[in-house]
């Protein structure tokens, strides 16, 4: 971890509870406390529907607790206004997925600079720092080619460069090496490993013991709660 001693987590979940409406109520999530640090990877494990997914949602601002607090670079985020959480998530946060979400029709380096256009970013400007971005996870040679010309790996390296190209404290990461083989998915943790030595705060829900063994603390969920007994991913 690199973060000064005694600084705020860049994340922080207080009795985090989350229930869908049923009869009786689905819980996801019920009194989750965690706190990621800049510079930290923290991988959440645990088995399917034990709530990782959900969790990172919350701690990703998509999705708000029916019951706790979340506060992420210092700001408490449950009265924020669904403009204020997008803005947290733009200006704080970068977002990878198991299934890449990467547009078939454009390049390695136009889905890139899509969180620019968002922002406004002139195309220049977009095109550079997409360029940049491809080139810290090693694509600078694969950014005109589309999604379909690409790897399992490559795709999932261009949603890192993607995650990465708004410059943010936090990246969040559901199952990102779920759809690749055990030789990329190496290629891949070692990526994040990287990012969070760079002094980003690094949270991956996953099933990888491969993530997990490499992270430097795994959270274990069990039906919602954190497992103390720290079991299997």
């Amino acid at each position: 971890m690199s973060e000064a001693a005694g600084a705020a987590p860049a994340i922080r979940a207080q009795g985090v509870c989350r229930e869908f409406a049923g009869r009786p109520p689905v819980v996801a999530l019920a009194g989750v406390d965690v706190e990621v640090h800049a510079g930290e990877l923290v991988a959440l494990t645990g088995p399917s529907g034990s709530g990782k997914s959900t969790l990172l949602q919350i701690l990703g601002c998509l999705d708000r607790p029916t019951a706790g607090h979340v506060t992420i670079a210092g700001q408490p985020v449950e009265t924020l206004s669904e403009r204020g959480l997008a803005a947290i998530r733009v200006s704080t946060m970068g977002f990878v997925f198991q299934d890449f979400h990467l547009v078939a029709t454009k390049s390695a380096a136009a889905n890139v600079e899509v969180p620019l256009q968002y922002l406004g970013v002139p195309y220049r400007d977009r095109y550079a720092r997409a360029s940049a971005a491809l080139d810290a996870v090693g694509l600078a040679h694969r950014m005109t080619h589309r999604p379909a010309e690409l790897s399992g790996g490559e795709k999932q390296r261009v949603a890192i460069a993607r995650a990465l190209v708004c410059g943010p404290r936090i990246i969040l990461a559901d199952e990102p090496t779920g759809n690749l083989d055990r030789a990329t998915e190496g290629d891949i943790v070692a990526l994040l490993v990287g990012l969070a030595r760079q002094g980003i705060a690094v949270v991956v829900a996953t099933h990888s013991p491969v993530i997990a063994q490499r992270a430097d603390r795994t959270v274990a969920l069990l039906d919602g709660q954190v497992d103390a007994s720290g079991g299997p991913a």
